[in-house]
């Protein structure tokens, strides 16, 4: 059986993919942080529906707790086939100059240094050099990489292109090694996330903005995810699907 990691899994874009993976045939490994009831909530929907699933703690951007995740999730589900880095944090709104350091590091930590450090341990698991069968990777990056949310979120928007470069650059290099890496770039989804920037009703106030002029479900972007981790995807490495209404 297959198996998917989601880092963040317990709410949003990572618990609709992580029902989405589920309903379509992979066991799933569902991580979350601190809400880990929302995290058992998802596991036991997953189960009602006859499908394998379950919750494991661990904070992505702690190098030790990374570590200790790929290890468990292993133990539990066998070799890995796919990784989705979908976790990561959002502060509220403000100018650059009122960005502390404590707030970069938080936001480059939660958003940039725990896609790294999960990109290596799957390395480790799906390469043909550590004994792996190859796997996909795919990165959860965001509309703000290419905008660069002035006057909002410029912090947010530069660990994410940090994302988008790391996606390139490991596209490319581990390309013979069967295991291909791609992005989705989600911009004005329904999900919490806007609260935590201090603007719970954002979408509201921006949706006419929008070519479609609505905001995005987390299921529409759980999909992307969900082509580009799977097999439907087999010639695409290095690309990013922007799911954003058209913006």
């Amino acid at each position: 059986m297959k198996t998917m990691l989601i880092t963040g899994a317990s709410r949003g874009i990572g618990a609709a993919t992580a029902l989405l993976a589920a309903e379509r045939g992979f066991s799933v490994a569902v991580n979350y942080n601190k809400t880990k009831g929302d995290a058992e909530k998802v596991v036991e929907s997953i189960m009602q529906k006859g499908g394998l699933a379950k919750a494991f703690q661990a904070d992505v951007s702690n190098e030790e707790d990374v570590i200790r995740l790929f290890e468990e999730v292993y133990t539990e589900f066998g070799n890995l086939t796919s990784l989705v880095n979908n976790a990561g944090i959002l502060e509220e709104q403000c100018r650059l100059e009122h960005i502390t350091r404590q707030r970069l590091q938080r936001i480059f930590e939660s958003n940039t240094l725990s896609t790294f450090l999960c990109c290596r341990e799957a390395i480790k698991r799906m390469s043909p050099k550590y004994e792996g069968n190859g796997g996909t990777i795919v990165n959860v990056s965001s509309i703000a990489s290419r905008t660069g949310a002035p006057f909002e979120y410029i912090d947010y928007a530069a660990s994410k292109g940090a994302v988008d470069s790391l996606t390139i650059g490991l596209a490319k290099e581990l390309a013979d090694e069967n295991i291909r890496v791609n992005a989705v770039r989600p911009a004005f989804i329904h999900t919490d996330i806007h609260a935590s920037g201090g603007e719970p009703n954002r979408i509201e106030r921006i949706k006419e903005t929008i070519p479609l002029k609505r905001g995005g479900l987390a299921n529409e972007v759980a999909e992307a995810i969900f082509w580009l981790a799977s097999e439907q995807s087999s010639y695409s490495t290095g690309i990013f699907i922007d799911v954003t209404g058209g913006r």
